[in-house]
This record gives C-alpha cells, sequence and structure tokens, in this order.
C-alpha cells in the first residue's frame, strides 16, 4: 500500500491550503460572532453564505463523493488528506460543501435513491442550497443499537404514518428534509425491522422540541429532539426497500464515520501547532513554556500520536477502497476509536499549555474538546467498537 499524495491530490491540497488562509482562518472567530450579534442561538452565519460561492467557483465543492457525476470522484484514500484540512477549523467543512451530516446523506441518496428522490433532495443538497438532518438516535433507546428502535412507521394505503420521539439529529435546525429511521415491521428479524424515510422538515406533525445542549454548549444547526405525531409520509418516500433501513444506515455510516476521523486528525494536527506556537511564545517563571520538559512531553506525544491516528485513518481509508465498506469494518471501528480519543488527548494538553485562556473562546482549543468528545459517542460508541473488535479478534483464533 502507497499513502502517498497524487500529483492531482497535491494540486488540491494546496488549493485548499491557500483557501483556508486567505479566506477561513482570518473568519474563524467571524462565524461566532455573527451568531452572537443575531440573538439567535440558530442563526445562519453570513460569512457561510459569503464564503461557499468561492469555494465552489474555486472548484472546492463536493470533494467527498467518490462518485464523479457529482464531484471529483476521489476515492476515500485521496480525500483523507483534504478533509484533515478543512478539520482544522471547526465549520470549515461545510465552505466546501463537506460537512456532516449532510455529507452521509448525499452519498446516501446517490446509492440509494430514486430518480426523483435525487431530483427533489440530492440535487439541491448537492448544489448546497438545502441542508439535511439524519434522525435515527431515541431519547429511551440505546444509540448505538438501531434494532431496539421504537420509532414505528404504519402503512396507511399509499402512505407510511410515522409516530416517536427522536434526538440528537444533527442538523434538524436548517434542515429542509430528514432521513428517518423507523420500525416497520415489528416482528421481523432484528435487522429487517426498520426502514427509513425522507420527510420534510415542514411536513405536519414534525416537531422539534428543542435543540438540546451538547456540553453546555447550543451549536447553530443544533442536535435537536424531534416529535413525529401521525406524519404521513408517501410510499415513494421510503429510501431503499421495507426493511431495509438498517442496511442503509449501516451503509451511510461508514463513510461517515471515516470522514469524522479525517476531520478529527485535522483538528488535532492544529492543536500540536497551537500549542507549540503558545509554548514558543509565553514566558513563564523561569523562562519560555518551551523550555519545560513537561511542556515538551506534551508536544512531542501529541505529534506522535496525531501522526500514529493519521496513519490507521489512511490506511481504513484504503482498505475501503480496496475491499469495500463492508469487509473493511475493523479498520474503520480502530480509525473511529482511535481518533477521536487521539483528538481528546491533544485538544486537552493543548488547553493546559494555553492555561486559562484555553477555556475561553478567544482560542478555538474548547469547542474543539467538545467536538472530540462528542466524537467518542456519536457514531457508535468507543466500547461498541471494542466489544465488536475483540469479538473479531476472538473469533478468528476459534
Amino acid at each position: 500500500m502507497d499513502f502517498t499524495p497524487s500529483p492531482r491530490v497535491e494540486a488540491l491540497e494546496k488549493e485548499l491550503l491557500d483557501f483556508m488562509a486567505r479566506f477561513v482562518y482570518p473568519n474563524e472567530r467571524t462565524y461566532y460572532e455573527q451568531i452572537e450579534a443575531s440573538g439567535n442561538r440558530h442563526h445562519h452565519p453570513e460569512i457561510l453564505a459569503e464564503l461557499k460561492p468561492r469555494a465552489k467557483a474555486a472548484g472546492l465543492w463536493n470533494l467527498f463523493l467518490p462518485d464523479s457525476r457529482h464531484g471529483p470522484g476521489l476515492t476515500n484514500l485521496e480525500y483523507a488528506p483534504l478533509s484533515a484540512v478543512m478539520g482544522r477549523v471547526l465549520w470549515g467543512s461545510e465552505v466546501f460543501n463537506c460537512s456532516a451530516p449532510d455529507t452521509g446523506n448525499m452519498e446516501t441518496l446517490v446509492r440509494f435513491a430514486t430518480p426523483a428522490q435525487q431530483e427533489r433532495w440530492l440535487t439541491p443538497l448537492l448544489e448546497g442550497r438545502i441542508r439535511s438532518g439524519f434522525s435515527m438516535t431515541e431519547p429511551m433507546t440505546p444509540g448505538s443499537d438501531p434494532t431496539q428502535l421504537k420509532t414505528r412507521a404504519v402503512r396507511d394505503g399509499d402512505h407510511w404514518v410515522i409516530s416517536g420521539r427522536k434526538w440528537f439529529t444533527t442538523g434538524a435546525m436548517h434542515a429542509s428534509v430528514l432521513l428517518v429511521v423507523a420500525v416497520t415491521s415489528p416482528e421481523a428479524p432484528r435487522h429487517r425491522r426498520v426502514s427509513l424515510f425522507l420527510v420534510p422538515i415542514d411536513a405536519p406533525g414534525v416537531t422539534i422540541v428543542r435543540s438540546v445542549p451538547v456540553l453546555g454548549y447550543i451549536s447553530s444547526s443544533g442536535e435537536c429532539e424531534v416529535d413525529f405525531k401521525d406524519v404521513r409520509v408517501p410510499a415513494r418516500d421510503m429510501l431503499g426497500g421495507e426493511g431495509e433501513g438498517f442496511t442503509v444506515a449501516q451503509a451511510r455510516l461508514g463513510p461517515g464515520r471515516i470522514h469524522h476521523c479525517m476531520r478529527a486528525v485535522g483538528m488535532a494536527d492544529r492543536c500540536v501547532e497551537l500549542m507549540a506556537r503558545r509554548a514558543a511564545t509565553r514566558q513563564v517563571v523561569g523562562g519560555l513554556l518551551a523550555d519545560k520538559q513537561m511542556i515538551q512531553d506534551f508536544i512531542a506525544r501529541s505529534r506522535i500520536e496525531v501522526e500514529a491516528a493519521r496513519f490507521v485513518v489512511l490506511h481504513a481509508a484504503w482498505k475501503m477502497d480496496t475491499v469495500g465498506n463492508k469487509t473493511a469494518w475493523p479498520e474503520i471501528a480502530m480509525a473511529k476509536v482511535l481518533a477521536a480519543q487521539t483528538a481528546c488527548r491533544v485538544t486537552d494538553r493543548a488547553i493546559q499549555v494555553h492555561g486559562g485562556l484555553g477555556l475561553t473562546d478567544d482560542v478555538p482549543l474548547a469547542a474543539m474538546y467538545r467536538y472530540a468528545r462528542i466524537l467518542r459517542l456519536g457514531d457508535g460508541a468507543d466500547e461498541v467498537h471494542k466489544a465488536k473488535l475483540a469479538e473479531h479478534e476472538i473469533r478468528r483464533l476459534r
């Protein structure tokens, strides 16, 4: 295996780095200031509307899609270093139409949607005219086990009627459509119980109950609790076949997990840089922070861990490209656990090196730590992935 970027990827990475330096880093705080100035926590910052057309005009748009009909047709391995660059700023990926949950939803629509569904939802998502949400996790059932979901969809003629409660529906405050997982066949085998539906956010019976604060913070696009009360969805808006919701959701989560890993590596990489810069310039008793062995250990240990995570993620991406997402699940699971834990540790050290400043919004570290900590639970908790990996290893020896 060879992880050397191709000339094409090197050129795209150079363009991305230049775009980030010219337009994204200088406006990193602007994003949050515009939300604060609006008085609405869910305000969509104007800076995104300003930067998205620039990114599209520069050809830095929809880079995540391996399908060349809708983007540059990069492999997962080719996309990995580009996603890492975008991940250096928490909202950076959205500038390039490469942010969650839209990336996973678009990939799902490319693979499973009918032409009519693609025309209605995929096309405007690809163009960046709308956003979407993914609605699977429920308050009273284990988020890592979709076979236990309670939200029901009952057939009524040419419609399905959905009733239930979801939460941690990422992006719902800005979404035009939700991909909703609901039980259609309660008595079926556990992996055939659910189906997936395309539900407009303004459909009668859909109510955003609240935007859930996560570690004390409410994000602009929201981590929402959503109530579905007798929501009538045309049968044609089922995504995939009846009973295929688990299969479709799992197909979506594989690439989604690796995209999160790529962004986490980029974020942790930037944390190392911020840590080193702070240490090299901060005077304390007896000299610079950089002269202290403990701080040197923080920086060196962090760089080692980031590079280890980077190569595990690259290996998972390569495996996805060569044997397929389903077969590559162990590598994806390893990358998911390692990237999230690495991002947590490195961000925590960076905060420590910055002292009290690291806890404030004057630097991006507190927000980065929040994202890293969420990632240890989102798209499958660490413990779930590790349990599956252990079971896999034990089974190989029997």
